[in-house]
């Protein structure tokens, strides 16, 4: 039996009112897409879910669970994943961006990697941030017009330019022509991450460490 509330309707009805609003909806559709981007997130990390469980104490099954849809995601789950990713909370759940004056780039996969586009404009200059997965230990060298700078922000990066093969360190920048055969990727020990500037064909490798 339900229980009359001050002539304005019912309290049962009321809260079925309430979950089957627009804002009800809403939730329900940014939460459709927060399995695939768990999983997405995890992998570019290069991590393993024993490896978050670790980390996070989340159970394995749990977090299984969460990356195919079968668990329903819990702030408190959410919360303890967005720490250890480095991935903002909202990233991870879709929130809408409405009232919001930051922008907001969506990162995408390239050749198993993270990228999130830091240019939106058309022309000769393109920057992105990357996320190097630990898996990407085998060079693949490639060449083609254009200039490139790469600036590394944590982890530790390998890179093949022609004969040389190097390894860049947090702070370290490194400019280039890439009609030079080139590749970079991880050294096999963790993630890295770096923001890399294209543009017109330029200068060959000259690398910088700080203090130098």
């Amino acid at each position: 039996m339900r229980t009359p509330t001050d002539g304005q309707g019912t309290t049962g009805s009321a809260d079925a009112d309430e979950r089957s609003g627009p804002a009800s909806h809403q939730v329900a559709r940014a939460l459709e897409g927060v399995p695939s981007r768990l999983k997405m997130v995890r992998n570019a990390r290069g991590l393993t879910l024993a490896e978050v469980t670790e980390r996070t104490g989340v159970s394995t099954s749990t977090l299984s669970r969460l990356e195919t849809g079968q668990r329903r995601p819990t702030l408190e789950l959410l919360l303890a994943l967005s720490a250890l990713y480095r991935v903002p909370l909202d990233d991870l759940v879709g929130a809408p961006e409405v009232g919001d004056p930051r922008i907001r780039l969506r990162p995408g996969q390239v050749k198993g990697r993270t990228v999130v586009p830091l240019s939106r404009e058309p022309g000769s200059m393109q920057a992105w941030k990357i996320v190097v997965p630990t898996g990407q230990v085998d060079p693949q060298p490639r060449a083609h017009d254009g200039h490139e700078w790469i600036y590394v922000l944590s982890g530790r990066v390998r890179l093949v330019l022609g004969q040389e093969d190097s390894v860049l360190e947090p702070g370290d920048v490194a400019e280039f022509d890439t009609r030079v055969p080139h590749w970079f990727g991880s050294t096999g020990e963790a993630p890295a991450e770096m923001l890399s500037i294209f543009g017109r064909p330029g200068e060959r490798l000259r690398r910088r460490t700080p203090g130098s």
